[in-house]
């Protein structure tokens, strides 16, 4: 299939360089979103994306955009499905620039656009509970965990998403560090700078139940990997949590994941198709 059938061309979030960074992130949703900059002769330049101002540094909101731009990898018009998969997931970002071979921007690409055409694919056509016990266990928080207790696990673990319960082990929500970071780094309207650090050690000894989300989506184990594709695609979510009989959460799958998947399927089957041709050549030769 080729990109240009999925290429989204209209209503792409862009911003000017002489915006703020405020300005910008008030756009987005998550840490993977992008808001695509372009200069006063209309020439891409740059995305601001939540990840690298936030996470990787710590832009005060008031930045101007030309300053903290990121250069994402570019998406060129006959790349492979797989290749922009890989994309996806190294640059942390779902939405990416892309471009005909004389660098000319034609659109952007992003990740439900890609999963939208690839669900139907038999490699989806598996139980969740395969998939999941491959995966390394989630991490969890009680829901009257401190946000100082949360960021100590983001920090260890490297996740990107905690699963919030009860200490029953029922579920309760999903706490993202993008949530805790962005509601931490951002000025308020007219807040001066002793304030803000006060409010940030305030914020550390609070309980996590301020900031994790309780609207969730949840499927059980024994549904279809695809069913999961549904629900991100339908619902305009990235994760979806797994649970059993008891509602207790067994694994969340991302978006990320499903691109790993993917690419790793795709792959496996290239080379086995690549083996086998090589296997008929040889027999063919003896004979």
């Amino acid at each position: 299939m080729r990109l240009l059938n999925i290429l989204k061309e209209n209503n792409i979030i862009k911003v000017s360089p002489e915006d703020h960074l405020a300005y910008a992130l008030a756009k987005l949703l998550t840490s993977h979103d992008a808001a695509f900059v372009f200069d006063q002769t209309d020439k891409f330049i740059g995305v601001i994306n939540p990840y690298y101002c936030l996470i990787k540094s710590s832009y005060p909101g008031n930045t101007k955009v030309a300053h903290c731009l990121y250069h994402p990898p570019r998406i060129y018009i006959n790349y492979p499905l797989t290749k922009v998969a890989e994309l996806f997931n190294q640059s942390k970002i779902h939405y990416l620039p892309v471009f005909d071979q004389q660098e000319k921007f034609l659109g952007i690409i992003s990740a439900r656009r890609v999963l939208t055409h690839i669900k139907t694919l038999p490699i989806f056509k598996i139980k969740i509970k395969e998939m999941i016990k491959f995966k390394k266990p989630p991490v969890t928080i009680y829901d009257n965990s401190s946000v100082a207790e949360a960021l100590n696990l983001f920090k260890t673990y490297k996740f990107s998403k905690l699963i919030v319960t009860n200490h029953e082990r029922k579920l309760k929500g999903v706490l993202s560090y993008y949530d805790l970071i962005s509601f931490m780094v951002m000025p308020k309207a007219k807040e001066k700078r002793g304030e803000r650090k006060g409010n940030k050690a305030h914020l550390v000894n609070q309980t996590i139940k301020y900031f994790y989300k309780t609207y969730v989506l949840t499927l059980d184990e024994n549904k279809n990997f695809y069913e999961v594709i549904d629900l991100i695609i339908n619902k305009k979510i990235g994760s979806v949590v797994i649970i059993d009989k008891e509602k207790r959460p067994l694994n969340i799958i991302t978006t990320q994941d499903l691109l790993k998947f993917y690419i790793k399927e795709e792959k496996g089957g290239f080379f086995k198709q690549v083996s086998s041709d090589i296997g008929r050549l040889l027999a063919k030769k003896k004979i």
